[in-house]
């Protein structure tokens, strides 16, 4: 029984991850602090969005909406690391290897999402 947002790993997963984007974003030079802005932003609505649905508990077709929205910016993220990949061919502080780990982290949030959404569905 879920007792606490904390309680959904999905949820202490798109934390943890939190750090790791961070130090990633710190890397990027100047001129791409819009791709440093949007990478990060869509990573740090990943948890309010699943504590949100967690507030209001109103139905199981209201929290896969709010799952769907979750899982969106987990992608979003995904994508923005790739971006940064390209970048890290011109900067040797970014490593692809640091960003390969990141991807894999997220891959993993998407899926767990992806599965929870999938769960929470049978009940429409």
């Amino acid at each position: 029984m879920i007792k606490d947002v904390t309680d959904l790993e999905v949820y202490r997963l798109s934390l943890e991850l939190l750090d790791p984007l961070y130090k990633l974003a710190t890397l990027l030079p100047p001129d791409h602090r819009r791709l440093k802005y949007q990478m990060t932003e869509a990573g740090e609505k990943i948890p309010p969005i699943i504590a949100e649905w967690f507030g209001k508990k109103r139905s199981p077709r209201e929290f896969c909406r709010f799952l769907s929205m979750a899982l969106g910016s987990s992608d979003e993220v995904i994508t923005h690391i790739r971006e940064v990949k390209i970048v890290a061919r011109r900067y040797a502080r970014i490593k692809e290897e640091q960003c390969d780990k990141l991807i894999g982290g997220y891959k993993i949030l998407s899926k767990k999402l992806n599965k929870l959404l999938s769960s929470w569905q049978r009940y429409n």
